[in-house]
């Protein structure tokens, strides 16, 4: 017989933990209630779940550190996290996804909405990840060591801006509306506004640095381009 999708909750306040885990139970979950980050991490040394639902804002370690050490993890890093929080600015929203969240779900929110979002994630399959090394001129990516590289300089990127970086050097010289990037980064049925693309990117160009990043255009009305060519710097008079 096969089991049921097992959802552990991570939140404090015992009224929406209930609410969530009725709605779970009656819609063919099996979930977990764990009130804060000590008994969280505990349930999942335990039992891994299919799909963790996690507050920010909790007793002990925020979810926000929680997130980013299960992704760190090798036994976690694959398990999809949905973040439930109060806070809704789009810096935080950011901030979530940057940790680690598949999604981010602001409060108050439908128990509809919750379900739709926790059955996106188990259906959603991950973006497309090409193994093994490739370079753009002198911009390499190896997705097997997460190592960046320009002009054998080894550049720190974000796992978001990694993903990102990924995708348009394996689809190099072709113009990515912002849709279409949040449905092959991101994964598709994922709620998140097409602006955080723009956030994004600006993070990866300023983490490339001037010359790599200018290799990121902005296709006016279009979306984003990857391409070989490298804006060369304007040169100084002073010298001339």
């Amino acid at each position: 017989m096969r089991q049921l999708p097992g959802v552990l909750i991570v939140e404090d306040e015992s009224a929406i933990a209930e609410l969530i885990a009725v709605n779970l139970r009656h819609n063919g979950f099996r979930p977990t209630w764990a009130m804060d980050s000590a008994s969280a991490q505990r349930e999942l040394d335990a039992v891994l779940p299919d799909v963790i639902l996690l507050d920010w804002m909790l007793p002990g370690e925020s979810g926000l550190t929680l997130a980013k050490r299960w992704r760190a993890n090798a036994r976690t890093k694959a398990v999809p996290i949905i973040m439930l929080t109060a806070r809704s600015d789009e810096t935080d929203r950011v901030a979530g996804l940057d940790a680690g969240a598949d999604d981010y779900i602001v409060k108050p929110f439908s128990t509809k909405e919750l379900l739709a979002r926790v059955r996106a994630v188990l259906r959603r399959r991950a973006p497309e990840q090409v193994g093994g090394l490739v370079a753009i001129g002198a911009l390499s990516l190896d997705s097997s060591t997460y190592r960046v590289t320009f002009n054998d300089q080894l550049l720190k990127l974000g796992p978001t801006e990694f993903k990102l970086l990924n995708y348009l050097m394996t689809h190099a010289e072709r113009v990515h509306s912002r849709s279409q990037l949040l449905d092959n980064v991101w994964g598709d049925h994922v709620f998140i506004e097409e602006r955080t693309v723009d956030v994004h990117v600006k993070r990866l160009r300023e983490a490339l640095g001037v010359s790599a990043g200018s290799m990121i255009e902005t296709v006016r009305g279009a979306g984003y381009r990857l391409t070989a060519q490298v804006a060369q710097p304007v040169a100084s008079s002073a010298g001339l």
